[in-house]
């Protein structure tokens, strides 16, 4: 079989085991499991073999055409380069750890059929953003990531939060597609292609006519699918949806599109200075934001949410230095390790026995009961601490030292003040980074909250997912120095001045941060045990702690953060307010001017239409009134008509005779 037939068979049979699932989930439920798990499976070891055959050497390229258009042709396209092969391979294994651990995270859930069906669909549209060497191709998976996002953030649609959280995802990521389609058109009409190759030969030709004003365009885009500043506000919220959701959403599809398109066309937003300062910025600000928020978080999904807005800052960052090397190197690692914080976390959500209790401050006495998760998650905490040998020291230090370059000059690719820009504030995240994954750390297994009732051995589903994933979160970057091949032939290791400099302000951040826990935790009481939950819908998740009525946290002393932040704790904890002024700048006006719209339409526009219907109406009853059927009645009328008419005539003719 063909390299060229293997690849289409990777986007193609998770999709043919959605659509099988979904017509058989209710008449057939035994073979829902193995429908969401082995067509994935399968993706995943084909990738795998289309990337041994690639072997980070020339792209693969193939194409047929869809449909003539008259102008610009659309293409049936695949381009499999080395980033593609194996970002294939990474959306690939995520997405079948996900399917294997949710037979169990969702084993009693009456929706898991259609739920397996959506994750399917899922991996099957970001491979098919991987593998497409066309962009309006690359666009049809692009959108069916949104709207699967939309209905697997709103799985658990009887609560608010979750029916808030898909549709702001839904939104917000909308609200950046629309520049970021105009953007693609203005692209090809520019290239004379949508073939990402002939862009590419167009850009490398100076063929582009407005190369900033479709860098920006296509960056609003890239910041809403990526979660960048402005639009990443929809990411903390869509943790409302399943924890296996949060896991794939956040690791191998949606927020990974943005930065392997970006990394895809590089050259394209390389050809404007503006645009490469204006990402660097962007990447800096999440950066930097994202850590603060996540330093304030108490629900430990919405740190592990912030945590994920961060580290793809630093991928952004990488780009916006022109490195894309570095930039899916990072992505390559980060998801390793954050799939893993993420399905760690969904056991310690599931030990406790209810979707609810994600506040750290209500936790206590997990480490025992739940090794697995204790120890696996610790991997991944210091891998997304970037503390050697861990991966994520690898590929944060490749981020680094990409910037580092570009701030001395010895990189031109983009100007030397956004090297600056984002070397500075890596380093800054990375004190931060080291700070709240440690704070998460001793908040979740070594809190003094009330223990929560014991819910029994998690099964072995969940638990087998974990160490599968903790071998890549450990291990990955030790594989640097073999994949030069894969990442445009660039050196990722790293160098003595960023290594020492970021390991040792994540040493200062950590150690700070555990001095003031010790400090504050020996002046406060342990919690008492915290009630069990006995609502009939606590264990399926289906009910948030406000409708179970559990106390909310308190202003928890022993909270590290709050004594770190200080007066910046109130507002990192609500996200900076951005929200707010979301509110004030955009939805208030909206809804004003639907108000006036209402107005108009029902004082103005239906008054006419009232207006019309009334006279037409009184028309008709004087008509009515006429038609007495009484002949004496018309002969009057008849005889006053006629005298009326004669004088009228006689009045006329008087008026022409004294002219």
């Amino acid at each position: 079989m063909t390299t060229t037939t293997l690849a289409v068979l990777v986007p193609l049979l998770p999709f043919l085991g959605s659509v099988a699932g979904l017509l058989l989930g209710r008449k057939a439920p035994g073979y829902v499991r193995p429908l969401a798990v082995l067509p994935t499976l399968a993706a995943a070891v084909l990738a795998v073999l289309v990337a041994v055959r690639q072997g980070g050497g020339t792209a693969i390229d193939a194409a047929t055409q869809l449909t003539p258009t008259g102008s610009v042709p659309i293409d049936l396209a695949l381009h499999i380069d080395g980033f593609a092969a194996l970002v294939a391979v990474l959306v690939g294994v995520v997405a079948t750890c996900v399917q294997i651990y949710s037979t169990g995270y969702l084993r009693e859930d009456p929706r898991y059929p259609s739920y397996a069906a959506l994750v399917s669909l899922f991996t099957s549209a970001m491979l098919l953003v991987v593998y497409s060497g066309d962009l309006m191709v690359l666009l049809v998976g692009w959108e069916i990531m949104g709207i699967c996002s939309y209905f697997l953030v709103g799985h658990y649609w009887e609560t608010p939060e979750a029916r808030a959280a898909s549709l702001k995802a839904f939104l917000v990521t909308k609200l950046g597609d629309v520049p970021f389609l105009i953007g693609l058109f203005a692209l090809a009409a520019d290239a004379g292609t949508f073939r990402i190759t002939g862009v590419l030969g167009a850009v490398a030709s100076g063929g582009l006519d407005h190369p900033t004003l479709i860098a920006l365009l296509l960056l609003a885009g890239v910041a809403g699918k990526s979660a960048q500043f402005p639009l990443h506000t929809w990411l903390p919220d869509a943790m409302a949806g399943p924890t296996p959701v949060s896991a794939l959403i956040h690791a191998a599809t949606m927020v990974a599109a943005g930065i392997y398109f970006t990394a895809r066309l590089l050259p394209v937003f390389a050809a404007s200075a503006a645009a490469m300062t204006v990402l660097a910025v962007m990447a800096a600000i999440t950066m930097v934001g994202s850590a603060l928020a996540a330093l304030a978080q108490d629900d430990i999904k919405r740190v592990l949410a912030y945590s994920t807005i961060g580290q793809l800052g630093y991928m952004a960052g990488a780009l916006a230095v022109g490195d894309r090397g570095s930039a899916v190197f990072h992505l390559l690692s980060h998801a390793a390790f954050k799939a893993l914080l993420f399905l760690a976390a969904g056991t310690v959500i599931h030990a406790a026995g209810t979707n609810s209790l994600t506040a750290m401050s209500r936790m206590g006495g997990l480490a025992k009961r739940i090794p697995d998760a204790y120890w696996t998650m610790t991997v991944a905490l210091l891998a997304l601490a970037a503390i050697p040998p861990f991966a994520g020291f690898f590929s944060k230090e490749a981020v680094l030292v990409a910037a580092e370059h570009t701030a001395l000059g010895d990189r031109t690719v983009a100007p030397a003040g956004a090297g600056w820009t984002v070397l500075v504030a890596g380093l800054l995240t990375a004190l931060l980074t080291a700070a709240y994954a440690l704070r998460l750390w001793l908040r979740t297994f070594r809190g003094r909250g009330g223990e929560a009732p014991d819910h029994g051995r998690q099964p072995i589903a969940m638990t087998s997912v974990l160490w599968v994933l903790a071998i890549p979160s450990l291990g990955f970057g030790l594989t640097v120095t073999y994949l030069d091949d894969w990442f445009d032939g660039n050196a990722l290791t790293p160098t003595l001045v960023t290594a020492v400099l970021g390991t040792g302000l994540a040493a200062a951040g950590a150690a700070v941060t555990y001095a003031v826990w010790r400090t504050l935790a020996a002046r406060t009481p342990v919690a008492a045990p915290a009630p069990h939950v006995a609502h009939p819908d606590a264990e399926a998740g289906l009910v948030e702690a406000e409708a179970l009525h559990l106390p909310h946290p308190a202003e928890d002393p022993a909270d590290p953060g709050r004594a770190l932040l200080g007066p910046l704790h109130g507002p990192a904890a609500d996200g900076f307010h951005l929200d707010a002024v979301y509110r004030t700048a955009f939805v208030r006006p909206v809804l004003a001017a639907a108000s006036l719209v209402r107005f108009l339409d029902r004082e103005v526009v239906d008054t006419y239409v009232r207006a019309a219907g009334t006279s037409a109406k009184g028309l008709g009853w004087f008509v009515r009134r006429a038609q007495t059927g009484n002949v004496q009645t018309y002969l009057s009328a008849l005889l006053a008509g006629s005298v009326v008419l004669a004088i009228v005539a006689v009045a006329l003719a008087n008026a022409v005779a004294g002219a």
